[in-house]
């Protein structure tokens, strides 16, 4: 657990002297040290022509005094430049008042793991990988006229400390391939973007994801160019399994985020313990699913990663919290204190969050249950105002829904709604639960890397915005 000390160049002595010259101007102080390795090779026009290094190592320092956050920063980890980053944020925090942080949880096993490090790669194998890759889709349609695809690589050394004497250390890998695919077919063009994302190592670039990433590219490519924009107006909607659980993330995962509600900022801050949506839903955010993007063994605040419901049988029963929010409230922290760097300090964020399986059958039997709606299955970007909960999401592809059956198929469309009416409103959720592995990535304030999932869906009484 303390082999990240000497990477750092320091010893526990150390690192307890940086902190006690922090808690001077408050009562919690806590060290995220990071170095972070990110390549990325990147191959357009038929050929791997570019390729990028990053090399981000620094720490941050915090202290805490009641409501204040003091932070401060360095690029150097020498001993000196510490002391006076701890100084700096101790001036910061002010000994303004007081805070009580409990320590962390035992850990539980590790949600990810390289058999193959990507210390070892060799960059002519990765770039004959991408060109594989750029065949494959080649070779299942006639139409594309540019192939874009990026392999992104990063291996990141945590090492963490805090007041309460807990020393933390993670190596935690992120690779990343990202396709963008432009067909033409007359004088009309279509673009896929196809990605996965896993915390793995080399051992994930295999004949398997080229073959899963190549398909998806070219899948209901005809649906696609006879794709129009429907009539808008207020209809059902049923959700596909996997991409759709952007939703979650965006219409209601934010608002579970414990600062939003402890500030009162949230639509959900005075619901805990209430009924939010039908029996038999639950949502959850967990750290803990093996090899995905939003895993952590550790969040950035040293704290043992964990499944936590959200929403359990409808009702809501916990919100994400940091440590800050988990000491106001008086439970537990959830482990979702998170940072994109360590230049930034740790606030509420999500990682992987889905909805459990239904009992209401399959898609199809969703599907037949819509008289006039949309089938949506692929999402662009969406937003959310976290105190009104509305939100916004563009649609690139699906298909209309009449009298129980798919017809024409559609693009080019939002569904608008609002979180907790939208939570009221879902009928039916079918037993298909599934979490997509693309490059998603959340900004709030920071970016941090996260995943979403969900199973099909219905839901009544969304606006569709069309012709």
């Amino acid at each position: 657990m303390n082999n990240n000390i000497d990477l750092f160049g320091l010893s526990l002595p150390q690192l307890r002297a940086i902190v006690a010259e922090g808690i001077k101007g408050g009562d919690w102080c806590d060290l995220y040290f990071e170095q972070t390795v990110y390549n990325d090779l990147l191959l357009r026009d038929g050929a791997v022509a570019s390729g990028g290094f990053h090399l981000d190592y620094g720490c941050g320092v915090r202290v805490l005094s009641g409501e204040k956050t003091g932070y401060a920063y360095s690029e150097s980890t020498d001993f000196q430049s510490l002391i006076d980053a701890a100084r700096a944020a101790g001036a910061i925090a002010g000994k303004s008042g007081s805070v009580k942080i409990e320590a962390a949880p035992t850990a539980p096993p590790p949600p990810y793991g390289m058999q193959l490090h990507w210390d070892d790669a060799d960059k002519k194998q990765l770039a004959s990988w991408l060109e594989k890759l750029e065949a494959a889709i080649r070779s299942r349609d006639s139409r594309p006229c540019k192939v874009i695809a990026l392999l992104s690589w990063s291996v990141s050394n945590i090492l963490m400390y805090n007041s309460l004497d807990q020393l933390t250390s993670d190596t935690r890998p992120l690779a990343s391939v990202t396709v963008t695919a432009i067909f033409k077919q007359g004088d009309a063009t279509e673009q896929r973007n196809v990605s996965r994302s896993f915390r793995r190592g080399r051992e994930m670039l295999d004949d398997a994801l080229i073959g899963t990433l190549a398909d998806e590219a070219v899948k209901d490519l005809d649906d696609s160019f006879a794709a129009r924009r429907p009539k808008g107006g207020q209809m059902s909607v049923v959700m596909a399994a996997g991409a759709s659980g952007i939703l979650l993330h965006e219409a209601m995962g934010h608002a579970f985020e414990a600062d939003f509600n402890r500030k009162g900022q949230s639509i959900f801050c005075d619901r805990m313990g209430k009924r939010i949506c039908k029996e038999g839903i639950n949502i959850i955010d967990d750290g803990t699913v093996p090899f995905n993007r939003g895993a952590l063994l550790y969040d950035d605040e040293g704290t043992p990663s964990q499944k936590t419901y959200m929403v359990r049988n409808g009702v809501l029963t916990s919100y994400l919290h940091d440590r800050i929010s988990a000491a106001w409230y008086g439970v537990a922290p959830t482990g979702n204190g998170r940072r994109e760097s360590f230049r930034y300090n740790p606030i509420p964020r999500m990682r992987c969050t889905y909805m459990e399986s239904g009992a209401d059958g399959t898609l199809q039997d969703l599907i037949s249950e819509v008289k006039k709606g949309v089938y949506v299955d692929k999402f662009a970007n969406g937003e959310v105002k976290i105190g009104e909960g509305d939100f916004t999401f563009y649609v690139n592809r699906g298909y209309l829904i009449e009298n129980g059956r798919l017809t024409m198929p559609v693009k080019d469309i939002n569904i608008i709604g609002n979180g907790p009416r939208a939570l009221a409103d879902i009928v039916a959720v079918a037993g298909d639960l599934k979490i997509d592995d693309g490059t998603w990535t959340c900004g709030k304030e920071q970016s941090v890397a996260v995943s979403c999932g969900i199973p099909s869906v219905l839901i009544n009484n969304l606006t569709v915005g069309g012709e």
